[in-house]
Formats: structure tokens, sequence, C-alpha cells
């Protein structure tokens, strides 16, 4: 065990720090602080003193310069099992510390901001603070490195509890945890500087993948009840993502929730209209675009009433009263949007079971984002292998009409064309093979995850129920054979949207001019696996 005489403090996150101080100092524990730490405990009346009493030198260079010194260092790295390193510091007058009080500079918070620059990221790195936590971590036989206020509680316990003494094994404990502290900090700043460096910048892939992520919290299953699961957050995610989302009712989200809420919300989210997703088993049942959150949902639904029980439903805008109403009637497993009701809320409390969602979402920004020439696919897509992983970018952002070509004699209609480009943004968002038919912007019929095109497009007809006759058909990938053409043309189906790019192109564009269906090619495929 050691016995704590004498401890830095120095914290950005200065929650609990002053009544934690007291504890030290009714302790008998000679306390040196820096900076803004320094007012904060001399204002409380804590005897406190300043890191530049201890070292000499005053802080510099905006405090860039204040804890970088031998009175800091020599006096946390000292091994007090050596008597030779007892003998220098006590010929150098360096004091003995037996304790660090640090976390870092709030980077992290810091490059969140929308306005952020990257003077402003750059001035957030904490340089001094990592120093000291290493220095006492690596010397945890004798010094006791703090960097959760969530352990001031537990310390102060084992102080009072052992007359001002810590355990060797409470120290270790500590260690690890600052390790991992500085760890996870400094990958915040690689992450952040490293897309401005070329090695690094979007599009290219660095040579080693290092992930960070903290955990949310422990799961009751995963996929399923044999399988143990987690949900983690990434270092960098944003306000706008799903992990960042408020659970404003229901029970705990199941792993299979998280995965069906994930792809729900990223259907709606790149439509500037209202629309609405229903997603069962990662994939959609039904998505609409509506003149209101209501009327979205309902042609949503309406879709396919049979497998959207015990759907994950999501919307791009306020969920209202209307909608609210709509959905009482069927059971629903979780529900997401930007912002609820109040009357919308109160009508989902009779189902106290529905997970309700908020995520903080600006549809207009996204939109914009997304539409701007500019647009870069900045999020990643990774899935893990058996002994390894496979990253690529995220299948984000909306196509444009311009770069699409009409490959056959007839025209389609505006109508056509809007059916279309809706049926080419949802069947992205579907298992490969997939088809996905709609009409007057909703999905009547898709066809999922099947070895073969023409069995998708078959799918799609019979889930249809007769209501693709007057729509459109859209299709991930290209047509291998003419037989998808004719299937489209027997049922009444009115245009087509696919990537081209097959040995067969001519026999099929020659089978849509026989039956007079317009058919556009878009030069880019939308496989999801």
């Amino acid at each position: 065990m050691i016995e704590v005489k004498r401890a830095l403090i120095s914290v950005s996150d200065k929650k609990g720090i002053v009544d934690f101080a007291r504890t030290l100092e009714k302790a008998g524990v000679e306390i040196i602080s820096t900076g803004g730490t320094y007012a904060k405990l001399s204002e409380a009346g804590i005897k406190v003193k300043k890191v530049d009493e201890l070292t000499g030198f005053p802080e510099m260079m905006d405090g860039r310069v204040k804890t970088l010194h031998p009175m800091v260092h020599g006096g946390i790295l000292a091994d007090r099992n050596k008597k030779e390193h007892m003998d220098e510091i006590d010929a150098a007058g360096i004091l003995p510390i037996d304790m660090v009080v640090v976390n870092l500079y709030p980077f992290k918070e810091t490059i969140s901001k929308l306005d952020v620059t990257l003077e402003d990221a750059i001035e957030n790195i904490d340089i001094g603070g990592p120093t000291m936590i290493r220095s006492a971590a690596k010397n945890n036989g004798s010094v006791a490195v703090i960097v959760d206020p969530g352990d001031y509680q537990k310390i102060s316990d084992e102080l009072e509890k052992n007359s001002g003494k810590l355990s060797g094994d409470t120290l270790f404990s500590l260690a690890v945890k600052a390790f991992q502290h500085t760890c996870e900090y400094d990958s915040v700043i690689f992450e952040y500087l490293g897309k401005r460096t070329p090695q690094y910048k979007v599009g290219t892939f660095s040579q080693n993948l290092d992930l960070k992520f903290e955990k949310i919290q422990d799961l009751r299953y995963g996929e399923n009840p044999h399988q143990k699961a987690a949900y983690y957050r990434s270092s960098l995610a944003g306000k706008d993502t799903i992990v960042n989302s408020v659970q404003l009712q229901g029970k705990e989200l199941s792993y299979n929730n998280i995965l069906d809420t994930n792809a729900a919300f990223f259907i709606v989210k790149e439509f500037a209209e209202p629309c609405v997703s229903v997603i069962k088993h990662n994939n959609p049942c039904g998505a609409a675009i509506g003149n209101s959150i209501a009327e979205a949902y309902q042609r949503a639904y309406e879709c396919d009433p049979v497998s959207a029980f015990g759907s994950v439903v999501a919307s791009n805008m306020k969920w209202t009263k209307e909608a609210a109403g709509l959905l009482s009637d069927n059971y629903v497993e979780v529900l997401i949007a930007p912002d609820f009701d109040q009357e919308a809320l109160k009508i989902h409390l009779e189902k106290p079971n529905l997970r309700i969602l908020k995520i903080d979402f600006d549809l207009k920004a996204n939109i914009d984002r997304i539409s701007s020439d500019g647009f870069l696919l900045n999020n990643k897509d990774l899935k893990s292998i058996d002994g390894g992983m496979i990253i690529q970018d995220l299948d984000e952002g909306t196509d444009n009409r311009e770069q699409m070509k009409v490959v056959t004699k007839i025209q389609p209609t505006e109508a056509q064309w809007k059916d279309l480009l809706f049926g080419w943004q949802i069947v992205k968002n579907v298992k490969s093979n997939a088809i996905v038919l709609t009409a007057d912007g909703s999905t009547v019929g898709v066809g999922v995850g099947q070895m073969s095109r023409i069995d998708a497009a078959k799918l799609a007809v019979n889930k249809s129920s007769g209501r693709c006759k007057g729509s459109i058909m859209a299709s991930d990938a290209f047509f291998p054979f003419k037989d998808v053409a004719e299937l489209a043309a027997q049922n009444g189906i009115l245009a087509i949207i696919q990537p081209g790019g097959s040995v067969n192109d001519e026999e099929t564009i020659e089978t849509c001019d026989k039956y007079r269906i317009p058919m556009v090619f878009t030069g880019k495929r939308h496989f999801k696996h």
C-alpha cells in the first residue's frame, strides 16, 4: 500500500473535484494545482499550491507549458522502492507526488462543433496532461493516477478506510484505466487529423486500422438468445447518429432492434419530402413519401401489412398526432424520428413496451450536404469476417438523373421519372438480389435477398397483390437475361430503372421496346450483402 501525502490536480472536467479535494485536504494531503483548477479549488476555500511554486517557472505560452518540468515528473516517476531514485530526487530538491488527478482538454467536444476550425482543434490537444497520466500510470507501484471523476468516491472511501493509504490492486486498476484514457484520446486526435493528410484522407484506407469505440451498454443477447452482445459508440459519432439518439419510452433495445432502426432511418434521412420507412429484418417491407408524415406512414404500412407486424418505423420529420393514431393499432417494436408532438407521445403511452427514439437530426442540412457538388463519402461500412474485417465507403447519397441514360425508344413521363428515382433510392437499401416496385411515391412490392434476379422480380410481383399494374420497377443490378423485362410486361409494369452493363443488354432493350416500356440505365450498381 502507498500513503498519499501529496497530490497534483489538473482537470478539464471539474465535476466533483471540489468535494474530492476536500477529502484529500481532510486527510492531510498537500494539494498542488494549475490554472482553472487552482482557481476553482481556491474559491472553494481549499488550501492549494500553484504548480509554478513547485517548479519555480511560470506557466508559459498560454498554458502550453506548465507541468512539463523535472520538479513535476521527477516527483511522479521516482520509484519509492529504489533508494537511488529517492536519493536523486532528494539531492535535486524534488518532492514525491503520490497522486495525479488529471483529465484532458475536451478535444472530442471541440471537434463535434459545427463551426470548429483546425486551429481550434489543435489548441485543444493536451500535452502536459497525457504526459503526467502516463508517468503516473507507469509508476503505478508508487503513484495513484485518477482520470475518471466516477472514481472519486471509491478512492475517497478507500483512503478513509485505510488511514490515507491505497492498495496495490487499486493502483494497478487505476493505471490500466489511465492508459485506456490516453489511448482513446490519441485515437480521436488521429482520426480527426488523419482525414486531412494524403495517406489517410477520404477515399483512401490506411495500412493499419485502429478503431476506438466506447460501450453504451451490454445487450440481453445478440441475434439469438444464445449469443452474447454489447452496443458501442464510435469516438467520433456525430449527434445525428443512431448511437446518440435518446430513448423516450419503452423496453431496452435489442441487438436486432438496433440494426433495424439503423436501416430504417438510413432510408428516410435522404428524402426532402415527408418520408417513412417500415423495416423488418433489415429490409424495407414498405417505404413512402407523402404530403404529411401520417400519409407517408399509412402508404408505407399498406405496402405489406403482414410483414409490418413487429417492425421498426422511421420518420424523417416530426412524428405527429395523426401518424400516432394510425400506428396505434399496429404492433411496432421501435419508432424513431427527429421530434414528436406531445399529443403523439401521449397516444403511444398506451403501449409502454414501444421503444421510442428521438434523434438530433437536421433534415435540411443533410439534404444540402448530399445534394452538393462537393459531397464526399465520409462514412465507412465495416463488416467482420473470420479473423478480420472488411471496410468500404458507405453507399450513401442520391444519384443524379442527368447522369442516367434512357436506352429505349420511348421516354419515361415526368410522373414515371419521379417513381423511377424514388424506387432507385429505395432499392439500394434492400438486400441483393433486389427488385422494388413503386407507384406514386410508395413501394407496392419488394423482392429481397434472392439468389436469382427473376426470383426477386417474381417475389416483388407476388408481394404487390396486384398493385404492380401501373408501377415502375427498380433493380439494384443489371438484368442478366430478358426474362425480368418480360415478367414486367406481363404484369403491367410501366417503366424500369437498372444499372445496365450485361452482355444481354441489347436483348433486354429490344424486349422493352417491343412492349413500349421505357428503361433507364443508371450506370451504377447498388448491391447490398
